[in-house]
């Protein structure tokens, strides 16, 4: 680690600031081509018109705010308690307090001991979950209707008599849990960067300076009493936001608050510390090493927080820089001298404060020095001449596009809102934001940057080499062994209320129409908010890629969305941008959608642009060697990532060499291939898959069907297939009969190990496998299912095991994800295939397991399809596997009337953990001796090194 005063001071580069220019064969050929006419959407000011979320406020005498949104289009409620502290608020010695004790709250309380996940899954419960960050806590989940009481008895409950149910055992285990997902953040490329920077960016003592997660050591001394002090200062009502939004009114708000949270008594009084925003005395330049594959530079300041009148002007400014797909970076750095593969800017705002970054990663052979030069030129030209009106309308049109999106859930009203009462005192503070995005000027956006960002900056590089010193968890934690606390006196309270009956889910009805070139249109309506959402969908994925050209497809589909015929890279992602649309190309392993949503005032000429990217890609060969460098960078920098690394590893060794399922789902492919791919290949690529007679289109829109046909016909009704042959795939290969054994790849100074083991089973997507998935969320996919309350919640060795069916439509695999601690590695095998054999045995799914599950997977279906795009997902699913329309209304009925025996059968039938491949992404040297001790084969493989891009 070097710290040094910058070799740059931006300063002065103000003072001799002139325009940015750069040609390349990029932009020359982009100025020679044709380009089609601007696309324009709706005004700002009509967008943002149509963002409204109408509310009640009442306070109850213990001093809980409640905030009251109706909304009766789903028949569930938002549930969303809002704490006013986070790591902020943490004192010295105590960092990661705030975040362990959002784990404590799931633990369960004094009148319902069991796992709060457990019971609300029972009860319905979707979008379930807790997050802890500087300046909050939160915990929230979206209920049925009928569950409503149920899951306010609970909130209240976590509220007012929780200490009773932390027992030191909890509290070690909670300990254990957060400190492996430390490890498990830790262990990712780039991945104790944050540290450094907040350190570097705050001085000794500042609230802001430490991050959320917390230290080890820290952790480690977290004791009975001083988590129980946090709780009794932090966790009154009178600190807290209830918001309750969806399928509720004021008077039944006040009705049920008054009930359940009434009595709890008031909190000390608890005023979130200030924090200053400071200034580095001098610019810090810091180098830091990781095991990465490139060089990553990146610029930090200290700015204001939300409430300041700078902080929209900052946030407009950073997406001009650096957050815009046509920002100002992305235009020199990477379309035009590409000299960088990714870049990216952002003003991440806090309460008190927030931070304005830009870097950019840079592409492997190119001269950091210059990169690093090149960016503080740009920067220094946006603040001396400011932006155009065109880029701030362009980044205000898609805030308030996505705005709007983010609405479609009774959760997302139910943040907002909360987000606004919390820190603002006004709920209605999303409206201020708004306003003052529609109305910022390119003259405030200047001033607030040269205010702001000629102060003296802090620089990090993170260049390749072996990673600094971890520092690890003691093997005896102080806090674990402290002085006994006194008993808590537990406080009854009368039973839990009962969960009415639940309804089921109403689906909307599903219509179909045809264009008239034969593509077939599958439609749903949804009325939510004023977005439209269409998925043309091809039969090909990433299963279309032969054998000896892994990677041709998606590199074909990244090409695709960079230039059209008569729109360059730039003008794509302005026009994108204008409309506040998102057009998007990608894969499945199945299937490949080019997909949009868009604001449905401005859906015409958003399906313009979805069309032009279709039908009338350039492959330009400029483009296509820019996009094939990124592809190369991308390549390299999976080899130094754990979940990359694995799950290329895995595929071929249970699906063997012939079979299309035999690679990573990202579909990154072979450096080999990707290197030797020309312009030729991925025209004939696109004319095999990505066209009509291969295509289907899936909508969901505020808009009825007969008001949308004629926008889809005009986009895609005269569409005609190529005379080339249509693509196909053959999944016919016999696949290897795997036996129980253990790859190890060597991934030094990893503190966390990665299992990822499975096998085929044999059953395909397409099959009826209810039973088996049913049986699966019990030993796999619950959160406490077998597998994950043994390692997470039993022994603390992970923070998160999932064994899942990766329902493909052909033969599907049965993946078992588990990071562990690496000390841990041989036992957790060990454990998991214990765990597998007894379920499989003669311990299989309990009579509480099934009910627990049923319950839940019946009850949630209501909150399942809440948004359009959860409607989309299922008429593909339903599309994919062969589904009847009716398939989603069916489901509760089918499930309900599963036995445990049947759940059982279907899982000894399919899965066979004596076929499991393990593969162990870890430090051979901490991991080897323990893999030996479990009597398996074990082959060890050596990571892959990054190779050069060029």
């Amino acid at each position: 680690m070097r710290l040094a005063a910058s070799s740059v001071a931006l300063t002065a580069l103000l003072a001799v600031s002139t325009p940015v220019m750069a040609t390349s064969a990029a932009s020359s050929a982009a100025a020679t081509t044709p380009q089609a006419a601007p696309l324009r959407g709706a005004p700002v000011s009509e967008l943002v018109s149509r963002v409204d979320i109408p509310w009640k406020r009442f306070q109850l005498d213990n001093g809980l705010t409640v905030l009251v949104h109706e909304d009766r289009k789903v028949p569930v409620v938002a549930v969303s308690v809002w704490y006013n502290v986070g790591s902020k608020d943490e004192p010295k010695g105590s960092t990661g307090f705030a975040h362990l004790f959002e784990h404590l709250m799931f633990g369960g309380s004094e009148n319902s001991p069991s796992s709060h996940i457990q019971t609300m899954n029972a009860a319905g419960a979707t979008g379930l979950n807790g997050t802890t960050w500087f300046d909050r806590t939160n915990y929230f989940q979206t209920v049925p209707t009928p569950a409503l009481d149920y899951t306010l008895y609970l909130e209240s409950d976590r509220m007012g008599y929780l200490l009773g149910q932390v027992s030191q055992e909890v509290l070690d285990l909670q300990r254990g849990v957060v400190q492996n997902e430390k490890r498990q953040g830790d262990n990712q490329p780039y991945g104790l960067t944050y540290y450094a920077t907040l350190e570097a960016l705050f001085p000794e003592g500042h609230p802001y300076r430490h991050s959320t997660i917390g230290s080890m050591a820290d952790l480690d001394a977290a004791s009975m009493e001083t988590v129980r002090d946090w709780f009794r200062q932090n966790y009154g009502p009178n600190n807290a936001v209830l918001v309750l939004s969806g399928d509720i009114d004021e008077a039944k708000a006040r009705e049920l608050s008054q009930k359940y949270f009434g009595v709890i008594a008031r909190g000390p009084v608890h005023t979130p510390l200030q924090a200053p925003v400071p200034t580095l005395a001098a610019p810090v330049e810091q180098v830091l090493h990781d095991r990465v594959a490139q060089t990553r530079i990146s610029r930090t300041w200290a700015v204001p927080g939300l409430n300041d009148p700078d902080s929209v002007p900052l946030s407009v400014g950073a997406s001009v820089l650096g957050g815009l797909a046509s920002s100002r970076l992305d235009n020199v750095l990477v379309r035009d001298e590409q000299t960088a593969s990714s870049v990216s800017a952002g003003n991440q705002v806090f309460h008190r404060l927030g931070m304005f970054s830009y870097s950019a990663m840079v592409k492997p052979g190119a001269d950091a020095d210059a990169v690093a030069r090149r960016m503080d030129e740009i920067l220094a030209d946006l603040i001396a001449n400011g932006p155009t009106q065109d880029e701030i309308d362009r980044v205000v049109t898609r805030f308030a596009s996505q705005r709007i999106q983010s609405l479609e859930t009774a959760n997302g009203k139910a943040s907002v809102l909360a987000e606004g009462q919390l820190y603002s005192d006004d709920p209605d503070f999303y409206k201020k934001e708004l306003a003052a995005y529609a109305a910022v000027t390119p003259a405030q956006v200047q001033a607030a940057m040269k205010k702001w960002l000629s102060r003296p900056v802090y620089s990090q590089i993170v260049k390749p080499g072996e990673r600094e010193a971890y520092v690890e968890a003691a093997a005896a934690p102080s806090g674990a062994t402290p002085t006994p606390a006194a008993p808590i006196q537990r406080v009854a309270r009368d039973a839990a209320p009962t969960i009415g009956q639940v309804s089921n889910v109403d689906f909307p009805a599903v219509e179909r129409a045809a264009l008239s070139n034969g593509i077939e249109v599958v439609y749903a309506r949804s009325t939510t908010v004023p977005v439209t959402r269409v998925a043309l969908e091809f039969d090909a994925g990433v299963a279309a890629d032969r054998a000896d050209r892994l990677g041709a497809h998606t590199l074909m589909l990244n090409v695709m969305q960079e230039g059209t015929t008569t729109r360059d890279s730039k003008a794509l992602a302005e026009a994108q941008e204008r409309l506040g649309a998102g057009v998007s190309v990608g894969s499945s392993m199945d299937r490949t959608t080019a997909s949009l949503s868009a604001v449905t005032t401005n859906l015409q000429p958003s399906l313009t642009l979805l069309s032009d990217v279709v039908r009338n890609p350039a492959f330009a060969p400029a483009e296509v060697e820019r996009l094939r460098a990124q592809r190369l960078a991308a390549l390299a920098n999976e080899k130094t990532q754990p979940a990359a690394i694995a799950a290329r590893a895995l595929p071929p060794l249970i699906y063997g060499e012939g079979h299309p399922y035999n690679r990573s789902i990202n579909g990154t492919g072979d450096e080999a291939v990707i290197r030797g791919l020309t312009r030729d290949d991925l025209v004939a690529e696109h004319a095999r898959w990505i066209r009509p007679d291969n295509a289907r289109l899936f909508v969901v829109s505020d808009l009825p069907l007969s008001q949308l046909r004629p926008h889809l016909e005009a986009a895609f009704g005269d569409w005609r297939a190529p005379t080339a042959a249509k693509g196909s795939k053959a999944f016919n290969a016999a696949l290897p009969q795997t036996s129980a054994r253990i790859v190890l790849i060597d991934r030094p100074q990893s503190p966390q190990s990665l299992i990822y083991g499975g096998q085929v089973l044999p059953v395909s997507g397409t099959d009826d496998i209810l039973s088996l998935t049913t049986a699966n969320t019990v030993l796999g996919t619950d959160f406490l299912s077998r597998i994950n309350a043994d390692l997470r919640e039993t022994k603390g060795w992970s923070y998160g095991v999932r064994g899942s069916i990766s329902q493909w439509r052909d033969r599907v695999p049965y993946i078992v994800n588990a990071p562990v601690q690496a000390n841990r590695t041989g036992e957790s095998i060990a454990a998991l295939i214990s765990q597998y054999d007894r379920f499989l045995g003669a311990d299989g799914v309990t009579a509480a397991e099934r009910e627990r599950t049923v319950l839940g997977d019946t009850r949630g279906l209501s909150g399942s399809y809440e948004t359009s795009s959860q409607v989309l997902g299922a008429l593909r699913s339903n599309a994919l596997y062969g589904r009847p329309d009716g398939y989603q209304e069916a489901l509760a009925g089918r499930i309900n009337a599963l036995t445990a025996q049947q759940m059982d059968a279907a899982a000894r039938a399919a899965i066979d953990p004596a076929k499991f491949v393990w593969v162990v992404v870890g430090d051979a040297s901490v991991v080897k001796p323990q893999l030996d001790a479990l009597g398996l084969p074990v082959e060890v493989r050596a990571a892959e090194a990054p190779k050069p891009a060029q």
